[in-house]
């Protein structure tokens, strides 16, 4: 099968929607397909080993979000419509469409060629986050991008409710894999972990973007607990702010790959605090290190984090109520190991393999109705 992945973003760039792309192609490759990427141009070049793309990635140019430069958008022109009409898909893969992947479906659709949208941002919360306003329009243009689609795949179940609100036809679950042998228990680092927590008996820790949608700040009053040391782990627009408000946590910056894996395994417990995740990877990758989670009653966490079980849901935008979870997890080494073994359990089968075969189950329906459909 030949499929173009049309992404608004993909590595070096280190986000949901790059990393599930990669592993989108990876998996195509590895079931002897021929996938090709058309993605934006960045505005840096990956450091030597960073990242090896599994196929030819074609780059649109593109430019920096005002205000948020780790986000590109990719500008008009014919590069994307020449590289798809060069490789001669059967189906296009459209990852979280909104600029570029608009300009992907209607370039699919010229060449009547079946197309599979991949919803993962919630940009509708996002425009009220960045721009105060702006909900309605960004839903527009979503559910135009995604009902012109054969199929939408939501990645959760509050996604998936979302976009049928909102009324995006053809909505089917598809979630995320996660590499249960790089994110590992075996890689917490006692070393590591003392040198973090300076004397404390507690190591928390969030991974991921420094933005305003994420709610960073809420580490505040957990920061404060006795006993208690709070890392993070990111880096993004807020990144300045946060040093500033959070003096009581450390900011480890950017870390990836093994490096990540072994900060994730040497927490005691992990935290995240934004409520606007459609599906939330670092949740999914801190549960197969091991670790009990925090995390808001809100979006993909709702799926992931089974309350009392692998770890605790809390209301979204409280920070006392992030404390006081940490604080009740603190009291009791037992059941921090308990929660993270459950954890482990719960998602060590969900493989980038497992989640891809299922993708490809989404490809085969969509290619099954076009032809049921031309006969």
């Amino acid at each position: 099968m030949r499929v173009v992945i049309v992404t608004e973003s993909f590595p070096p760039d280190v986000n949901g929607v790059a990393h599930c792309a990669l592993e989108t192609a990876r998996h195509l490759v590895r079931r002897g397909h021929d996938p090709l990427v058309i993605a934006p141009l960045g505005g840096y070049a990956p450091a030597a080993g960073m990242y090896e793309s599994p196929c030819p990635v074609v780059r649109v140019p593109s430019m920096p979000l005002p205000g948020y430069p780790q986000v590109r958008i990719a500008l008009p022109g014919r590069r994307l419509s020449a590289a798809l009409a060069d490789h001669r898909p059967d189906l296009v893969h459209l990852a979280s469409p909104f600029v570029l992947g608009a300009r992907g479906m209607a370039a699919a659709a010229r060449r009547r060629v079946p197309a599979v949208a991949v919803y993962q941002t919630d940009l509708g919360r996002y425009a009220r986050t960045y721009l105060g306003g702006g909900a309605a329009t960004a839903w527009r243009r979503i559910r135009a991008v995604h009902a012109a689609a054969d199929r939408t795949l939501a990645p959760s179940s509050a996604a998936l409710l979302d976009l049928t609100e909102h009324g995006v036809p053809r909505v089917h679950l598809w979630p995320r894999g996660v590499d249960s042998r790089r994110f590992h228990p075996g890689r917490r680092d006692a070393v590591l972990r003392s040198s973090l927590a300076a004397g404390r008996e507690l190591l928390v820790g969030y991974v991921g973007r420094l933005a305003p949608e994420k709610d960073v700040r809420l580490l505040a009053e957990t920061s404060r607990l006795p006993g208690v040391r709070t890392v993070v782990i990111g880096e993004g627009p807020s990144a300045a702010g946060l040093r500033a408000a959070l003096p009581e946590v450390r900011f480890l910056g950017r870390r990836t790959g093994d490096e990540l894996a072994r900060l994730y395994a040497s927490l005691d417990v992990f935290v995240h605090t934004g409520p606007y995740e459609t599906f939330c990877q670092t949740v999914q990758e801190a549960m197969a290190s091991g670790l009990p989670v925090v995390a808001p009653r809100a979006g993909g966490p709702l799926d992931l984090v089974d309350h009392g079980r692998t770890g605790l849901l809390v209301t979204p935008g409280d920070g006392g109520a992030f404390r006081d979870a940490v604080r009740f997890l603190a009291g009791s080494a037992e059941l921090r190991v308990r929660y993270g073994a459950a954890a482990r359990t719960a998602v060590a089968d969900r493989t980038w393999e497992a989640v891809g075969d299922q993708l490809l189950g989404h490809y085969e329906a969509v290619l099954a109705d076009r032809t049921a459909v031309a006969a």
